[in-house]
């Protein structure tokens, strides 16, 4: 082995390459410790299912307590059901969705609900509506030839 030199500049590379796997690795294991899961994920159901076992199969909107509501939404080629949502100013609302078929989004316009809907997988994501009027809901990932046409609305009425 006499003889056998490493350049400096390779030395250098496999330093910082190492670095970088052992932070990756301490990522790993941290999120593993803390319990770190993807965003909004809530559990699991069957897909082929969920249109037919509760809560999907007949999704609803619950009220939970004063101004607490829990809407459940199945998104599916190419719709929402259900695809309006009645609830009055200042609700907070839990929004719990799953998919039939594919994957598809769930966004609500002048709000800071964004959340993926994957098939066998509860999304969960929670938002308050302080303002009356109509906040559109929309699927922004791609589903397919009529995807332009999945949408619905949260009607949020005044207060009486």
């Amino acid at each position: 082995m006499s003889g056998f030199r490493v350049d400096p500049y390779e030395k250098g590379w496999m330093l910082a390459s190492a670095a970088i796997l052992l932070l990756f690795l301490l990522a790993v294991a941290a999120s593993a410790f803390y319990g770190f899961s993807l965003p909004g994920h809530e559990g699991r159901v069957a897909p082929g299912r969920s249109a037919v076992e509760p809560p999907f199969a007949n999704p609803l909107v619950v009220e939970r307590g004063p101004g607490r509501y829990e809407a459940y939404l199945r998104a599916q080629v190419w719709a929402f059901v259900p695809n309006e949502i009645r609830v009055p100013a200042g609700s907070t609302v839990t929004f719990y969705l799953t998919s039939p078929d594919v994957q598809h989004g769930f966004l609500i316009e002048r709000t800071n609900v964004n959340v993926m809907v994957v098939p066998g997988q509860v999304s969960k994501i929670t938002s308050r509506f302080d303002e009356p009027g109509e906040y559109r809901f929309l699927c922004q990932e791609y589903c397919g030839l009529a995807h332009h046409v999945m949408f619905g609305k949260v009607v949020v009425e005044p207060r009486s």
